[in-house]
């Protein structure tokens, strides 16, 4: 299963124990919907612990279920509908949308008593039009609608419970989304899918983990490759005070440092200096170094 379905079958764990919870998540579910209109309601989805929790979620929310859903084991798609006039009209009385003229969809704040009640009508809302990649691959949370009131409301809502999405639009639908891995962390959290929750930040945990063990790595190597090519321009300077006999005129010390750099240009300045009879510094070898550059220079 993919990452999305598992969020959805956490979210479905949920119990109808406050009606006016179960109600806010089924008035989700119809303003994310397909279709929800005075003629008749449509729900599709591929989830299947979602289509197993529709009739369940319907007959507690309202006291009835649906005039047409899938068989028992049915699998792709699966697609409900209400068609009976009396049934949609209980629905749109329960919400306060007018029995007359055309249905303007927006969120009644109203049917939203509390908090529990925006948190249940945002998990309708990502149960019917929601979707998220897999953490391991990117993070990307996003619930899509086709209305556009819903949409600008369901974006003014989100703050009352501290989440604060993004916006763009997509053909026809309008999208709410989160990209960070926080936002979304925070938001199955906040929905009902806690241990969904927790591999989100577990992957970015890992992300960085290993973002921090490969910049390690590149510094690293970086700083073998400067310490080599330090180390052959130092011996081409020794060369070059050989060359001219130079060399054997400079003080023991300088000759030693030379020595040791021209039978070791694998080792750092640090191990060198433990190998001067006596040992020294790290800076006190460096010294020793720059000299001879210095003078092959002159």
């Amino acid at each position: 299963m993919s990452f999305s379905s598992d969020v959805k079958t956490e979210l479905c764990q949920a119990d109808f124990d406050r009606p006016c919870c179960t109600q806010a998540e089924a008035y989700g579910v119809l303003l994310f919907c397909n279709s929800f209109s005075p003629f008749g309601i449509r729900i599709t989805t591929q989830s299947q612990v979602f289509g197993d929790r529709l009739p369940r979620l319907f007959q507690a929310a309202f006291g009835f279920g649906f005039d047409q859903q899938p068989e028992p084991g049915e699998g792709g798609k699966l697609t409900f509908q209400i068609t009976d006039r009396d049934h949609i009209q209980q629905i749109l009385d329960l919400y306060g949308y007018s029995r007359e003229g055309l249905m303007t969809h927006h969120i009644n704040y109203g049917v939203l008593e509390d908090q529990c009640c925006y948190v249940a009508f945002c998990r309708g809302a990502f149960l019917a039009g929601g979707s998220v990649t897999d953490p391991q691959k990117g993070y990307h949370l996003e619930i899509a609608t086709s209305h556009l009131y819903v949409h600008r409301e369901f974006q003014a809502l989100m703050p009352e419970l501290h989440l604060y999405p993004r916006e763009t639009t997509r053909k026809a639908n309008y999208i709410t989304y989160f990209k960070q891995s926080e936002a979304i962390s925070t938001f199955l959290t906040t929905v009902g899918a806690p241990e969904c929750a927790q591999r989100v930040r577990t992957a970015r945990q890992q992300k960085n983990l290993v973002n921090g063990v490969n910049r390690q790595y590149n510094c690293d190597v970086a700083n073998v490759e400067k310490s080599v090519q330090a180390a052959q321009t130092q011996i081409q300077a020794i060369h070059i005070l050989e060359a001219r006999g130079t060399l054997e005129q400079l003080p023991e010390k300088l000759q030693e440092t030379a020595a040791l750099r021209c039978a070791h240009p694998e080792l750092s300045l640090i191990q060198l200096a433990d190998l001067c009879q006596p040992p020294v510094s790290k800076s006190c070898l460096n010294h020793r170094l720059r000299k001879l550059l210095e003078l092959a220079e002159q």
